[in-house]
């Protein structure tokens, strides 16, 4: 199992990080030991000093595909959730300064957390899911999938003109404005639409 995650997918988050808007999706990958369950609290980690959320809707392969057309690309998933794409924005930025891959920043033990999954069916217009994240009770990220600057079936066809999506394996389709630190005993909750997915203490 992989997770597949799209960088800079929402204008108003690339310019909030300083970023260009992208013309083609910004892709990397963790691999499976970055991922947590909710229900797991987060550690902090030693070697960060600024780990930020991402708040992302975040989609289940059903089913091994490669090469896939846009019109075929939705026929492979079978769930959605919300999740969170932790980065060590300090060590991130220090790597990019330096013109290095930043998997160390965004691909650290737990650095991925996926919600509770909902049934793909469950959302007949996938053009228009809303989500949020709040931090302590106070929401801090909203968004739409009509955002998006890459859709899900364009995501998809991308992704998997590169790489065999397995069974199994996650996308994390890209956060909004509005990431942040974390500090310990806070809490962040996660929705889609009214549903929660998630609810995640920080040690």
């Amino acid at each position: 199992m992989k997770i597949v995650c799209v960088g800079r997918n929402y204008v108003a988050h690339a310019r909030e990080l300083g970023n260009e808007v992208p013309s083609d999706p910004v892709i990397f990958i963790k691999p499976a030991t970055a991922l947590s369950s909710p229900d797991t609290p987060f550690s902090i980690p030693s070697f960060s000093n600024e780990i930020h959320y991402e708040c992302e809707l975040v989609l289940r392969i059903a089913k091994p595909v490669r090469q896939l057309k846009k019109e075929e690309t939705l026929s492979c998933i079978d769930a959605i959730t919300a999740g969170i794409d932790f980065t060590a924005r300090d060590l991130q930025q220090q790597l990019k300064e330096k013109g290095l891959p930043w998997e160390k920043a965004k691909a650290f033990d737990g650095a991925a957390v996926v919600g509770t999954w909902m049934p793909i069916d469950q959302f007949p217009n996938k053009k228009d899911i809303h989500f949020c994240l709040y931090k302590n009770r106070v929401i801090v990220q909203q968004a739409s999938t009509a955002q998006m600057i890459f859709d899900f079936e364009t995501l998809l066809s991308h992704i998997s003109m590169y790489f065999t999506l397995e069974h199994g394996d996650l996308v994390f389709t890209g956060t909004p404005a509005g990431v942040g630190p974390v500090e310990p005993g806070d809490v962040l909750e996660g929705f889609v639409e009214d549903d929660s997915a998630f609810e995640l203490s920080i040690l």
